[in-house]
């Protein structure tokens, strides 16, 4: 009796394994989107107080257009964008840089804040109508409005959410979003141009992101379609401007990958086009800008205070200043770096001194980012002693038990991977980023379903190459469950690489984009393998069974 019990305790310790892996997927994967959502900057509970006004403006009022999801190839298409050409033929153009999420939501807030997503307490990714918190850190608008000038908002309802409404004149909001939304989106704002009562007036069309969305993405021709009804309607409201007097300015929240989608960390969604066009500017092609310059740029146009958190550049090589508004921008920035920064290094419990330069911006963010890095740098080390043990402790025993079943069931995991990445990544075209991601539930629902081929493709390949249907039953299993494990092992390894880097959930500071996204789908993978797995050892067992008995009759 105690002999059968020790035959079966590897099964049933592999079977718990199994259990073990599927539960504490489901959790984690869940627990790293459920912090993602939630996630708030270091500021929320202590956002840096507003300084003073910087004085007259240099313009009698800014308009502001920010073209959704328009992406820089696009928009450098005389044939596409023909007005938008011939308005950088007389502005101050760039290419400008963002960072990742590269939703709508944070780069709205990256936009009107000038704060990088980890510290604007903007939303991490888009979230339903009811849920979009308020900014909590010093905006734009707010700033304006602050300064005695009045400002008009005709939008995409999120922005009613984001912006405090005690801040807008003014204001005309809409949950569409295609080219009917944009025509009503500007015909609320047409009056406010032809008065000149608003000092500031923002126009956001979205037909452009709905065509990436749902009319093919970039490559289709209802995207240039889309991005040429937005030129038009760019031309009517620069129609109503006197840019002797008036200031243009016009740039997108993101880009959009090929296959249509934003959300990640692909290069063409982290760059986008910025014209600003008007009185108090110079032209020129100034080369690169930050996203995070928007908000700070705009206010010293405007005359107001520079939003609290931000931590961008004002674009002075762009703007007409004499020597005195130069001299009380430099100490208005020296001010709001010094009190932000501190503030940032605070929050986090790390101090780091700033070294003077001639780029104060520059000095009082490398400051932040040492603060950053030191905390990070304190929390990795022993995460990635963990993850070091954990990783040696399975290859030790692999190497230990080699041998002809084990390379077999070793390449049949490696033969999952290559499947379900041929899947993903070739046929599909799929990136690996939250890009790619339309939902979460397809996400998951495609996950599956390709966990689940890819696993039965390899599942038979390895019980073939090491003939388990001819064992016993409990052999049989064995040799799955063996393929089960070592399968989620391979899977545990980009988990584990997000874990030193990121931590379990997200905390104090947004995840390093890249390694998130892989420790997502591979906990995704990782809970159907355990799953489809254990099915499979009961399947193989019964095979095996029905096998051996059909050849034990045949001998007799």
């Amino acid at each position: 009796m105690i002999q059968v019990k020790k035959s079966y305790l590897g099964l049933t310790l592999g079977a718990v394994a199994c259990v073990l892996l599927a539960v504490g997927a489901y959790f984690w994967v869940n627990g790293i989107m459920d912090s993602l959502f939630a996630y708030r900057s270091p500021l929320h509970n202590r956002p840096p107080a507003p300084g003073q006004p910087l004085g007259d403006p240099l313009t009698r009022r800014v308009v502001w257009v920010l073209v959704d999801a328009l992406r820089e190839d696009t928009a450098l298409q005389p044939g596409v964008m023909p007005f938008l050409d011939e308005l950088r033929q007389r502005g101050a153009w760039a290419t400008m840089h963002s960072r990742p999420p590269s939703y709508s939501a944070p780069s709205y807030s990256v936009l009107f804040t000038g704060a990088w997503p980890d510290v604007s307490d903007g939303p991490a990714l888009n979230l339903e109508y009811e849920e979009i918190p308020t900014w909590t850190q010093d905006d734009l608008a707010s700033a304006v409005h602050r300064a005695g000038l009045k400002t008009a908002i005709s939008a995409y309802n999120w922005f009613e959410r984001l912006i405090p409404q005690s801040s807008v004149s003014a204001a005309y909001y809409t949950a569409g979003e295609d080219h009917a939304a944009d025509r009503a989106v500007v015909d609320a704002a047409l009056p406010w141009l032809q008065g000149g009562e608003y000092q500031f007036v923002f126009v956001h069309l979205d037909q452009v992101d709905y065509a990436g969305h749902y009319e093919g993405g970039p490559q289709d021709p209802r995207w240039d379609a889309a991005a040429r009804r937005a030129d038009d309607l760019l031309r009517e409201i620069a129609a109503h401007l006197d840019l002797s007097q008036d200031t243009l300015l016009v740039c997108s929240d993101h880009g959009q990958i090929d296959q249509g989608g934003h959300g990640g960390q692909d290069p063409v969604v982290l760059v986008e086009p910025f014209l600003l066009v008007g009185a108090g500017v110079r032209p020129g092609n100034y080369g690169d800008v930050d996203m995070v310059d928007v908000a700070p740029t705009l206010a010293t146009l405007l005359g107001s205070n520079l939003p609290a958190s931000s931590q961008g550049h004002v674009l002075t090589q762009m703007l007409d200043l004499d020597q005195a508004r130069q001299a009380a921008l430099d100490a208005a920035l020296e001010a709001q770096q010094r009190q932000m920064v501190s503030l940032y290094q605070a929050a986090i419990g790390r101090q780091v001194a700033v070294e003077p330069g001639e780029d104060t911006v520059a000095a009082y963010q490398l400051a932040l980012e040492s603060a950053r890095s030191a905390r990070l740098a304190s929390e990795r080390v022993p995460r990635a002693a963990l993850a070091l043990v954990l990783v040696l402790i399975p290859a030790t025993a692999i190497v230990w038990k080699r041998g002809r079943d084990t390379a077999w069931l070793l390449g049949g995991a490696v033969l999952y991977l290559i499947l379900f990445n041929l899947r993903y990544a070739v046929l599909d075209g799929r990136t690996y980023s939250l890009s790619s991601v339309a939902s979460a539930d397809e996400l998951l629902v495609y996950c599956a379903i390709t966990a689940l081929v890819a696993l039965i493709a390899a599942w038979l390949v390895s019980s073939l190459g090491v003939k388990a249907f001819r064992r016993g039953p409990r052999q049989a299993s064995e040799v799955v469950l063996g393929l089960t494990l070592l399968t989620a092992y391979l899977l545990l390894l980009p988990v584990l690489w997000s874990y030193v880097l990121n931590g379990v959930r997200v905390t104090w500071t947004l995840p390093e984009m890249t390694s998130m996204f892989l420790a997502f789908i591979s906990l995704i993978q990782i809970l159907v393998v355990a799953v489809i797995g254990l099915a499979l050892t009961g399947l193989t067992a019964l095979i095996a069974r029905f096998a051996t008995a059909k050849g034990q009759n045949s001998d007799r």
